[in-house]
């Protein structure tokens, strides 16, 4: 018998293979992904425009080459996501593979190397997109490929889709194929995105730090206007003089600090990576915060003190393109993220409250309803197991970030973030950042969990259908 037909039979019986991934030249599948990777950063998909067709066609065609079909679809002309489907022995509802092709702008200025070069330097591949999400899209991929070339059979669909658009909201992406063509999406029980991954701390200590919940978007435009006129003689008030006032009002509004069941689960799962006082104070953070000597050095850090408030942040502002001229308009858009279960009809009217000037309009630029998962499922459990084979905790986490998510959670379908790279704080902070780069070491490991990770999934299928059901 050979290897393939032993490996389908032992599926079909109800059994995973366990040897399978051990048996995969993980050394040559982390050549393979290095100049996979390499050469999909060097396709731009900066967003806006996005232009994502051609990075669609890109991994198309590495599925067609691997004898799956694929499929692209556009939303607009440029604007292609691509579906593919691997099937399975039937007995399980799907899992999508979700992950997106566009990537946010860079700068050159402070790069080592041009930020769509694609480098392969020192053990990494350097560019725009590396982490997000391309690097995603790529073990995804090889994934599916793998158990295709390896005759690995799972009960399951694997469900792979790559979006557009999904760093400027996902409208056009993720958000257009749920409306569009919910008809190819709508069997799945589950959905695996970016947003979480195996987190390395300072101590070398690991954790499987899984994204079931995410802070709401509430972006917001502010607008002001005023009389038109000459620099060198300025009116007592004009648009813009109203708008610095009103930013200089909600920077110094300060949001109420709340600890929610979502993000004291987090802090809970993380105590036993604590030592010391710092242990008792993340098994109750709710308790710990009261304390005034706490709260102040846990709000020192911008993360943890995202997860307990609301936040508002400028970014962008729009005035006069000229230093002597005086426009008339003068506006400025806030990247506003709310806690789970916070209003946001609520929190504009605070916002408007605070500005206090009826001269200044307040207008909604993307929301969507809070979402969550629940951490009961196969799942979960299924990323528990790979969690506890390598010996490290599993920590339900909270996104302070959004993603395409939410769009799956909706339409009732469990969704989870999670990677399985290994990141350093370093390595995390250059995503959206200067030298955004993954080791090739990542791609090779995270390929194989991944693989793992899916083959532990197919022992959940029955309990699965029973939980959906439910």
């Amino acid at each position: 018998m050979t290897r393939r037909v032993l490996a389908a039979t032992l599926v079909v019986c109800g059994l995973v293979h366990a040897a399978a991934a051990a048996d995969i030249n993980w050394a040559e599948v982390e050549k393979q992904a290095t100049e996979f990777l390499s050469t999909y950063v060097q396709i731009n998909t900066t967003n806006p425009p996005g232009n994502e067709t051609a990075a669609a066609q890109f991994l198309a065609d590495r599925f067609h080459q691997g004898g799956i079909d694929a499929e692209i679809f556009e939303s607009q002309p440029g604007r292609g996501s691509v579906l593919a489907r691997l099937k399975g022995a039937g007995g399980g509802r799907p899992v999508i593979l979700l992950n997106h092709l566009d990537v946010v702008p860079a700068n050159p200025d402070g790069w080592d190397v041009p930020p769509f070069s694609g480098t392969v330097r020192d053990g990494y591949v350097y560019g725009r997109g590396a982490m997000d999400c391309k690097g995603v899209g790529v073990i995804d991929t090889l994934a599916l490929l793998l158990l295709k070339q390896h005759g690995l059979q799972l009960k399951r669909d694997v469900v792979f889709l790559a979006t557009a658009d999904e760093e400027t909201g996902g409208k056009l992406g993720a958000g257009w194929m749920v409306a569009n063509h919910f008809d190819r999406l709508e069997d799945a029980e589950f959905v695996l995105n970016e947003g979480g991954d195996i987190q390395v701390l300072p101590d070398g200590a690991r954790a499987y730090a899984v994204a079931v919940s995410e802070k709401t978007p509430c972006w917001l435009r502010l607008t002001t206007t005023g009389a038109a006129g000459h620099g060198s003689a300025p009116e007592k008030e004009t648009a813009v003089t109203r708008l610095v006032r009103a930013l200089d009002r909600l920077h110094a509004y300060q949001p109420p600090l709340r600890v929610t069941p979502e993000v004291q689960a987090y802090y809970a799962s993380l105590a036993p990576l604590q030592s010391g006082a710092r242990r008792r104070q993340y098994k109750d953070l709710r308790a710990a915060v009261r304390d005034a000597g706490f709260r102040r050095k846990f709000l020192d850090d911008p993360h943890d003190a995202a997860l307990v408030h609301d936040t508002i942040t400028p970014t962008v502002l729009t005035a006069s393109e000229k230093t002597n001229v005086i426009p008339r308009t003068a506006s400025a858009e806030l990247d506003c993220r709310l806690l789970p279960g916070e209003d946001p009809a609520a929190f504009v009217r605070t916002v408007e409250t605070t500005i206090d000037d009826p001269a200044v309009r307040v207008g909604v630029l993307l929301n969507f309803p809070p979402s969550s998962s629940p951490t009961t499922t196969p799942v979960f459990a299924a990323i528990r197991r790979l969690a506890v084979r390598e010996g490290v905790p599993i920590v339900p986490s909270v996104l302070t970030g959004f993603t395409d998510s939410h769009y799956f959670r909706e339409k009732g379908i469990a969704s989870y973030g999670f990677t399985p790279f290994a990141l350093s704080e370093d390595e995390e902070r250059r995503e959206h950042g200067i030298n955004e780069r993954l080791s090739t070491a990542n791609l090779r490991d995270g390929t194989r969990r991944l693989v793992e990770l899916l083959q532990a999934l197919n022992e959940d299928t029955h309990d699965g259908q029973a939980e959906r059901a439910h």
